[in-house]
This record gives C-alpha cells, structure tokens and sequence, in this order.
C-alpha cells in the first residue's frame, strides 16, 4: 500500500542577513532557488502535495514555486507568532486524509531524499513524531534533543536551556514529520510560554510526549541540514552541493582531471566517458550526450551537446545551442541559439548566431554570422559540406547551399547556390613602391612630433 504525504515548506522568514532585496529561500545554489532543491527532494521521496508558507506580499516567492512546481501550493503567515503558528497556516491541507506529514525548510536545500524515506519509513514501523538531529562540536544556537530510554521527550531551545542542557551536543534540525491524523491536534495544543512569546514547533515533542505518543529521533550527517542565513553560509552549501553533484557523475562515467574546478548547475546531464576538463562552467538547462570532451575555461548554458563531441578550450554555448553528433566547437568560439550539424567544425575564433550549420561543414577561422541588425535578429541557413573560408562574414539573412565554397575574407550579403564559389570582397590592387615612399612619410611625421 502506497501512504500518501503531505509535506510543509517554512518559507516565511525575511532572511534580513542575507543584505538583499531577493527573498532568502529564493537564492540560488547550483542556478536553482533554495526552495526549489527542497521541493524537488520532497517530489524524489515521494511527497503528493507540497505547501509553502510565505509571508504577506511575498509575491516573488509565490511566482518562483508556481514556475518550479505547478501542483504546489502557497499558504500565508500574516503574523509572525513562530514556526508552529506557521505550519497552522496550512489547516487546510492538515485537515486533509494525507497518512504522513513532513515539514521542511526552504533554506535548508541539501537535505536528501533518502533521509526523507527514511522518516516516512519509521512511521511506518510505528513512530508517531520523527524528528531529524545532527551531533555538532559547536551546539550553541541550536535546539538540544533531550533523549531518554531512547525516546526523545523535548527539544530544548538554546535561550530557554540551562547549563547542563547546554553541553549537550546532539542538535535540532528543525525537520519533522507527523503522522498527520495526529498532526492537527498536537499543534493546536502548542503554548508561547517561553522568552520569545512564540508557538514553537519543537513544543510538539512535550506535547506529544504527555499524550503519550511514541516520539523518535533520527540522526543525520550536519552538512545535510545546514541552514543559510547570509551569503557565506550559502556559498558554504553552494560547495557542499557541487561536491556532491561531481561525485555522483564521477560515480556515473564521468571523468574529470581537476573537479574542485568544476562548476555544474542542478540539472546539468551527462552521458557516459566523458572527459571535463579544468575550470570549466556548466550553467542551467546543459545536456551533454556520451563520449564528450569539455576543455578547458569554457563555459556552456542551456544547450545540447550530442555524442561525441568536442568543445572548448576556451569554448562559449549560449542558451539554444545544439550540436550534433561529432561536432567540434574549438578555441575562442561562440555559439548562440544555433544548431552545428554532425561532424562540423567550428575550430577557431568564430561567432555562430541565430544560425543552421549543415553536417561536414568547416566554419574557417575568424568566421561571424552578422544576425544583428541594430533592431532585429536575422537567420543564416548553411548547407551540409560547406567549406567557409577564414575571416568571413556571413550577413544574414542568407542561405549557403550544400557543397558551397565561401572563399577567405569574403563579405557574404546574398544567397550562394550549391556547389557555387561565393566570393564577396573588393579586387586587390598592387602600387610599386608606394610602400616605402609611406614608411618614409610616417617616419618624418614622427620625429616632426617628437622635436616639438
């Protein structure tokens, strides 16, 4: 029998530490919202609906989670009265027949599926209350779980915990989960009776506890609910995430010859044996096909690259890029919203914009499509074996036709047939001696200068 599960996303706080007009939970690790890594995780383990609480007028966070979860929906915390009062934003959900509840954290993003099916399973196995801890060297600030005979019976915040509390080492993750037919009432019957005046949802132990329910704490590694307050604890889980994400396609057939340098983003795909060479950077929506080669200090984003490729070093895809099985995109070029067919060559300080290049065809050194015109964008269209002399400028909008020859340092303005010689630059003219009667001119011009 499959138990379905609701899952409570905190996303209300201001995040005020952070020095930024941008909500908190929606700054990105790996090019995606914090909020975004903890509703995708939930939908990996399993989860059936998701709710997010927000605070009033947090229109941008509502905007980001509808874009990365349509099904998801949003609840709204008017008053800020503490994190049990923000979950009871979500009744309605609560009152639904919903077998688990979970509740995360929109700025604790490394949290693992895994770690989720593993609460969900102790429900399972008969726990009323699981809630997720972590053993640190440095507890203050956090909750301390106060275990006894194996039972967690309260999480004692840091401000309201004595001396001895205080040594204990074995903190609150702040994640939760209910079995929801309990849920409801267990946080009705939390009270603000501490320094803060707040509902805290981690009363739900002691609470849970006089009722007699069968309370449980289950450990995790620290790094995995790490939380972000400022910027240096996002870049903190910007690299605990990459390290993560590098070892997995490492784990999956990928090589790379220096990964500390490696920048991947959260959906970033690989086939397998491929090779990634140093320094490269990998932002959102790349797909990257078997046998590849990625050198060096190049940087690709929202493009395809088929088996077999090479690109790089030094290489720029921009967002629409596609190539083709076995193409080569080499040294200093730029590719744009184009697609490079099987087996071309686009080898040396080369742009390629708003344009089709067919399969076998050699973009020369040096080569450009001219697609802006100040206003608009304009297509260039390349046939299958074409051959583009170095240096040339293709100004679209205009056709090669397969087979074509674009001769070097051509300026290409109108349609070259197939199998046609295209040659679009002014005939070269000799002057005997006129090289050193304007060596000579210049040379008197400087020391004319000079003596002023």
């Amino acid at each position: 029998m499959t138990h379905s599960c609701l899952t409570i996303i905190l996303a209300a706080g201001e995040g005020t530490r952070m020095k930024s007009s941008l909500p908190k939970v929606l700054h990105p690790v790996a090019g995606l919202a914090m909020v975004g890594h903890v509703i995708h995780t939930v939908k990996e383990a399993g989860g059936n609906k998701s709710v997010v609480i927000v605070g009033a007028g947090a229109s941008e966070v509502k905007t980001a989670v509808a874009n990365i979860d349509p099904d998801a929906s949003i609840a709204i915390q008017r008053d800020r009265l503490g994190t049990a009062h923000a979950v009871l934003a979500a009744r309605h959900w609560l009152e639904q027949s919903f077998d688990d509840l979970l509740i995360l954290y929109g700025d604790v993003p490394l949290i693992k599926a895994k770690t989720l099916k593993n609460m969900r399973q102790q429900l399972r196995d008969g726990a009323d209350i699981v809630v997720l801890g972590f053993k640190t060297s440095e507890p203050s600030g956090y909750g301390r779980m106060l275990i006894e005979d194996g039972q967690l019976t309260a999480i004692r915040e840091d401000k309201d915990a004595s001396d001895e509390e205080k040594s204990i080492t074995y903190c609150n993750s702040g994640i939760m989960a209910f079995r929801n037919s309990i849920a409801l009432s267990i946080l009705q019957n939390i009270e603000n009776n501490n320094s803060q005046s707040e509902y805290y949802l981690t009363d739900a132990v002691e609470v849970g506890c006089n009722a007699g329910l069968n309370i449980k704490a289950m450990e995790v590694d620290e790094d995995e609910v790490l939380g972000v307050n400022d910027r240096v604890q996002l870049a903190e889980v910007e690299e605990i995430w990459q390290q993560r994400k590098r070892r997995d396609l490492m784990v999956g057939g990928v090589s790379m010859t220096a990964p500390d340098t490696v920048i991947l983003a959260y959906d970033t795909s690989f086939g397998r044996d491929c090779l990634v060479e140093p320094n490269v950077v990998f932002a959102n929506g790349v797909s990257i096909g078997d046998n590849v080669a990625i050198r060096s200090f190049s940087y690709l984003e929202s493009a395809i690259v088929g088996e077999g490729c090479i690109v790089g070093p030094y290489a720029r895809l921009r967002p629409d890029t596609v190539l083709k099985a076995n193409a080569k995109v080499g040294n200093f070029c730029e590719i744009k919203k184009s697609v490079v067919g099987e087996g071309a060559k686009v080898n040396h300080f080369a742009y390629i914009g708003d344009a089709n290049v067919g399969d076998d065809t050699n973009i020369g050194a040096g080569t450009i499509t001219c697609n802006y015109d100040g206003i608009n964008k304009h297509q260039t269209n390349i046939g299958n074996n074409v051959f583009v002399g170095s240096n040339s400028s293709l100004v679209a909008p205009v056709n090669i036709g397969d087979n074509a020859i674009v001769a070097a340092g051509s300026v290409v303005t109108k349609d070259i047939p197939a199998d046609a010689l295209g040659i679009g630059r002014g005939k070269q003219v000799n002057k005997d001696n006129l090289a050193s009667k304007i060596r000579d001119r210049n040379v008197a011009a400087k020391k004319a200068r000079q003596s002023k």
